[in-house]
């Protein structure tokens, strides 16, 4: 058989494979804005954790529980969330522009700055732990807190950390190797102790000193995290003490302590819409479910945070959509385009060619349903009011090695509380394209550091 027939037919059986089915079912009636619950902690989160000494088991929250949201109306939460999201993905196109030129488990809950992150959870810190609000962020490597005493801080839930008041924490000195892993590391002259600075796409930023402290997660300690402690921290940040940075690089939580995790972590973001039930995130070797469907990472020779992975293309209604091929997700020697998985933004961004076929294919499924005006960011809505349920053209991503099939709650969501739903996707003009937490929910998307390798379970977060 030549060589490029054999090629075709791979990818016409890739394509049709788990694409077969046209439509599935959207119960409008149960969806709403979800409001701000009061924000509690599960009574066990700072007990001892009775998974294996190999694992840990986290519960999350979303940024809309912090106390300084909670008056907030279900529709400015929404507006303020799709405000984030649009700071959060000119922040992640920045950096990469920029560029270019054994285990545990705990919850997560959404929220700290405008532009980074939405999921946080709470942790202890120091000898004896003192616990606090991190936002968790796939997008980010170091891990930082306010510190006193404070140049100059931001409003935070609970008081600011002392590090004064913990036996465990140590200054990393100016020279030492792990003071010339930060990208731009300073030096106080006056104590000879390591200086970090993390800044943010919308001019929020945090400076102090570099240390190494124990954080306890349930009860199990890990000794000797490298993370900023925090004296200057100035912009839109929100409520959380600070960041669990969880990307690639080599300063992130997960690479700093794959030893004892063994690389691998996953979480599983609830939709909250349709479920009071927390998010959770679990570190170890528990954190791989026998369900996922894994795909390979790809790596950007210019920047290491980000976790990129090969799309070959979407299908809509049980076909592929036309015009839309994996060369426009390809990640160039260059570190330029590609396909990132983030759980910071919430809508998920196509390149803008790729978006346009991707959309044209959904309307042309959904065309019996009663247009709406658009709504911010998204230009493609729907009037489902009265509805108790409607049919919706099926969308899957098609990974390398892996067939991601959307729920209907995944991409057509409630944007009002008159039945107005909107296609959750939206266009970039430049050639990152970045999948989001709202086609996230629901699976246990699995990080195998390990095996350089991510992977997807459907109703993962049982």
């Amino acid at each position: 058989m030549e060589p490029h027939l054999t090629l075709f037919l791979s990818l016409f059986s890739f394509f049709t494979l788990s694409s077969s089915t046209q439509t599935q079912t959207l119960l409008p009636h149960s969806l709403t804005l979800p409001h701000a619950p009061p924000l509690s902690w599960p009574q066990s989160q700072q007990q001892e954790d009775s998974s294996s000494s190999s694992s840990l088991s986290l519960s999350l929250h979303h940024i809309d529980s912090l106390s300084l949201s909670s008056n907030s109306t279900p529709q400015q939460l929404f507006n303020l969330r799709l405000k984030r999201d649009s700071i959060r993905v000119q922040s992640i196109s920045g950096r990469v522009n920029k560029t270019n030129g054994s285990g545990f488990s705990s919850s997560i809950v959404s929220g700290l700055e405008q532009g980074s992150g939405e999921y946080f959870t709470r942790l202890g810190v120091g000898t004896p732990p003192r616990y606090v609000y991190m936002v968790m962020d796939t997008g980010s490597d170091v891990v930082w807190l306010q510190c006193a005493p404070c140049r100059k801080c931001y409003s935070q839930t609970g008081r600011v950390f002392d590090p004064s008041k913990s036996r465990s924490y140590a200054g990393v000195p100016c020279g030492a190797p792990l003071c010339k892993r930060l990208d731009t590391p300073g030096c106080n002259n006056n104590n000879k102790i390591c200086q970090y600075q993390v800044s943010y796409g919308d001019g929020s930023f945090t400076f102090g000193d570099f240390s190494t402290e124990t954080l306890t997660f349930r009860k199990k300690r890990v000794a000797r995290v490298a993370l900023g402690c925090g004296h200057d921290n100035e912009g839109l940040f929100i409520g959380a003490a600070g960041l669990l940075g969880l990307g690639r690089g080599r300063l992130s939580f997960p690479v700093q302590t794959g030893h004892r995790f063994n690389n691998k972590f996953s979480y599983c973001l609830v939709d909250r819409s349709a479920s009071a039930k927390p998010s959770s995130v679990i570190f170890g070797d528990s954190a791989v479910s026998r369900t996922a469907r894994f795909t390979p990472l790809l790596k950007n020779p210019k920047l290491d945070t980000f976790y990129y992975v090969e799309l070959l293309g979407i299908s809509v209604g049980g076909a592929a959509v036309r015009g839309l091929s994996g060369s426009l997700f390809r990640l160039d020697q260059a570190g330029n385009g590609g396909v990132i998985i983030d759980s910071g933004t919430s809508v998920t961004r196509l390149t803008r060619p790729a978006y346009i076929a991707l959309r044209d294919a959904f309307r042309v499924g959904a065309s019996h349903l009663k247009w709406t005006p658009e709504f911010s960011l998204f230009d493609t809505c729907y009037d489902l009011s009265g509805l108790t349920e409607v049919k919706v053209p099926t969308i899957v991503l098609h990974f390398r090695g892996a067939d991601v099939s959307l729920p209907a709650t995944n991409y057509l969501i409630p944007v009002d509380s008159s039945g107005s739903f909107c296609f959750a996707f939206a266009g970039t003009m430049n050639g990152l394209s970045i999948i989001g937490n709202i086609q996230q929910q629901g699976f246990r998307v699995v990080y195998d550091l390990a095996g350089s390798r991510v992977g997807f379970a459907p109703r993962g977060c049982v």
